[in-house]
C-alpha cells in the first residue's frame, strides 16, 4: 500500500500569508495534497475559503509564502486545475445550450480563435456523460434544474482534462436529496481526479470526503476525516454545539442569556 511520502504532491502551500491592502486573511496555511486526495475544507464566513481559491487559481498573489502546483509555480501549474464555482450568474432567457457551456472548458487549451476540433467534442461528450447530462447536451441551460445547471458546470471543468477539481460551495443552491447525487458524482470522480472542496455542508464533508480541515484564517487539519470539536472550536473560535435535525447537520453558537436578551 502506498505511503503518504511516495504519493505525488500535486498542491504544496508552504506558510501562506495571503489577503487585500493591508489585511491578511490567510496566516501561516501549510497544506500538502497528494494525487488521490479528496479534501473537504469547512469554517466561517469571511475566514479565507475563497481567498484560497483565488491564491490557487493566481487571482491573487501571496503575501508571503509559497504555493506550487504540480511542482510548478501557480501561474503555470493553474492550467491542471478544473474550477467549479458556487453561482454562476447567468440570464436564462439567453440560447446557450448544455454542449456550449461545457465546451467552454476547452477555451483554455487552444490557441485564440482556433476553432474546435474532433478532440475537443470528443472531450465534451465525455465529460457530459460522466455526469450523465449527455442526453440533454442540445437544451437551453437555462431549462435545467439548479442540480442539473452544477452538473454542468462540472463537465465544463473535465471538459479541460483536470488533475485536480476545485469546488466552492456545489451544492449551495441545491436540496438535500440533489447534493447527495453530486457528492457522489465527485466521489466517482475522485478515482481519476484529486478533489479539493469547500463548503459549509459538514454532513456531506463528512461523509463523502477522505481527509477535513477548518479553515478560520489559519488552517486546523490533521489529515482524517472526522471533525472533532477541538477543530471546530479553534476554527470558530467559540463553544459550539453540533445538533442534528437529520440531514443536513446545523452547527449553533450557545446563546448565553446576554445574547438571548440583545436579540429581544
Amino acid at each position: 500500500m502506498e505511503t503518504e511520502t511516495q504519493r505525488r504532491e500535486v498542491i504544496a502551500i508552504r506558510n501562506l500569508w495571503a489577503g487585500y491592502d493591508r489585511e491578511q486573511v490567510l496566516e501561516d496555511i501549510n497544506l500538502s495534497v497528494y494525487a488521490g486526495d479528496f479534501i473537504g475544507l469547512i469554517g466561517p464566513n469571511g475566514g479565507g475559503k475563497t481567498t484560497l481559491i483565488r491564491v490557487l487559481l493566481g487571482l491573487l498573489p501571496p503575501a508571503r509564502g509559497e504555493v506550487r502546483i504540480m511542482g510548478r509555480p501557480v501561474q503555470e501549474g493553474r492550467r491542471v486545475i478544473g474550477y467549479v464555482p458556487q453561482v454562476v450568474e447567468f440570464d436564462r432567457e439567453f440560447p446557450i445550450s448544455v454542449w456550449d457551456v461545457a465546451r467552454m472548458g476547452r477555451l483554455g487549451q487552444r490557441r485564440l480563435l482556433q476553432r474546435y476540433t474532433a478532440e475537443d467534442d470528443a472531450l465534451v461528450a465525455e465529460a457530459l456523460r460522466q455526469v450523465e447530462l449527455y442526453d440533454l447536451r442540445r437544451r437551453p441551460i437555462g431549462e435545467l434544474s439548479g442540480g442539473q445547471r452544477q452538473r454542468v458546470y462540472i463537465a465544463r471543468a473535465l471538459a479541460a482534462q483536470p488533475k485536480i477539481l476545485l469546488l466552492d460551495e456545489p451544492t449551495s443552491s441545491v436540496d438535500p436529496q440533489v447534493s447527495s447525487g453530486i457528492y457522489e458524482l465527485l466521489r466517482q470522480l475522485n478515482e481519476q481526479v484529486t478533489i479539493l472542496l469547500i463548503s459549509h455542508d459538514m454532513s456531506a464533508i463528512s461523509t463523502y470526503v477522505k481527509t477535513v480541515g477548518c479553515l478560520n484564517r489559519r488552517l486546523f487539519y490533521h489529515g482524517g476525516q472526522e471533525i472533532t470539536a477541538e477543530m471546530l472550536e479553534r476554527a470558530y473560535q467559540c463553544p459550539i454545539d453540533l445538533i442534528a435535525h437529520g440531514v443536513p447537520h446545523r452547527v449553533f453558537a450557545p446563546h448565553t442569556q446576554a445574547a438571548l436578551q440583545e436579540e429581544r
